[in-house]
């Protein structure tokens, strides 16, 4: 029996990956993440505009030291050597160095140039994979949908133009033809697909009139958004499928499994939990499948998939339809 998988050509040992998040950005977790069962690790998404506001804000510091008095230009901050993605890529160099499992960039880029000149960077710095974390707020009503999906493929294509290593697409909920979408980023080249981004709580402060923002954990009780994704894609797609948010315990892997899942990324519960917890839901998925006699992954894979119905959007239709039908009494 057997819970290796592959996720975008990378052989991993079991299905959970720790996603990108806190646990990964801190140098000391990795290896202990490593070593109670992470397959593989997401690093947190390096943002564009985070890269952005330190360079300017080092530019301006110049220049405000440097208008004072001629000596002061030896102390201030040079602009042509700001931080930049300095840091980030030196985490990724040490994490790497520091751990066997693959170890997987993410970046959240704003420009065209951004998204490209930071992938390669991550590749150079030695990433076994990269994650591009697309994001669109649908805040823009002059921005189409056709629009939105057409930027970002040509970012995916653009990407994938310039690296040798794979490319994962991770994707929010929020798109009028998920499905057909999905296919579209498989035939640019995607090699995984995570589903879904999650998103923070916003709620409105009535009397001080402020916008209130808050990032809670997740609970199973979100997975099922996440296994409808993939059951709708699995089968159709030659990328790989990954599930992120909601995956908490065991039996949540083996129901992304059945869905068409490759792997798992979790943060919560094990920010919750500890990192022992990835430990014991590998040894409850083991259990799990000796009592039910599955000998692999692969063999439960897909098998409550979308593939396995002649016609989903009718099975879809019917299913909705049976939820909130009423009976209508007879006169």
């Amino acid at each position: 029996m057997t819970l290796a998988t592959t996720y975008m050509g990378l052989p991993l040992r079991n299905p959970l990956i720790v996603g990108a998040g806190p646990l990964t950005g801190d140098f000391d977790n990795v290896r202990q993440l490593e070593d109670d069962g992470a397959a593989a690790l997401v690093l947190p998404s390096l943002f564009e505009e985070d890269i952005t506001t330190e360079q300017l804000t080092d530019f301006f510091s110049y220049d405000t030291y440097g208008d004072s008095f001629p000596e002061a230009s030896s102390y201030a901050p040079d602009p042509e050597s700001a931080p930049g993605p300095d840091a980030y890529l030196e985490h990724l160099r040490r994490v790497k160095a520091a751990v066997d499992i693959p170890v997987i960039g993410s970046l959240n880029g704003s420009t065209p140039g951004g998204w490209l000149s930071y992938a390669k960077l991550m590749e150079q710095a030695g990433a076994d994979a990269l994650e591009l974390h697309l994001f669109h707020s649908a805040s823009d009503p002059a921005l189409s949908s056709a629009e939105v999906e057409r930027q970002m493929l040509q970012i995916l294509t653009a990407v994938k133009g310039e690296l040798r290593i794979p490319v994962a697409v991770k994707l929010a909920p929020l798109f009028t033809a998920f499905a057909n979408f999905a296919l579209q980023l498989d035939a640019a080249g995607a090699n995984a697909l995570v589903l879904f981004t999650r998103f923070h709580r916003i709620d409105f402060d009535v009397i001080e009139l402020e916008v209130l923002r808050r990032v809670e954990y997740s609970t199973s009780a979100e997975l099922d958004l996440r296994l409808r994704g993939v059951a709708a894609l699995a089968g159709r797609v030659r990328a790989s499928l990954a599930i992120t948010g909601g995956v908490h315990t065991a039996l949540d892997v083996i129901k992304g499994t059945m869905a068409g899942a490759h792997a798992m990324q979790t943060v919560s519960a094990v920010m919750r939990y500890g990192s022992a917890h990835l430990r014991k839901v590998l040894t409850e998925v083991e259990a799990w499948m000796i009592a039910n006699e599955w000998n692999s992954l692969a063999e439960m894979r897909g098998n409550m998939s979308y593939q396995r119905v002649p016609n989903p959007a009718a099975y879809e239709r019917e299913s909705f339809r049976r939820m909130f039908s009423v009976d209508v009494a007879r006169g």
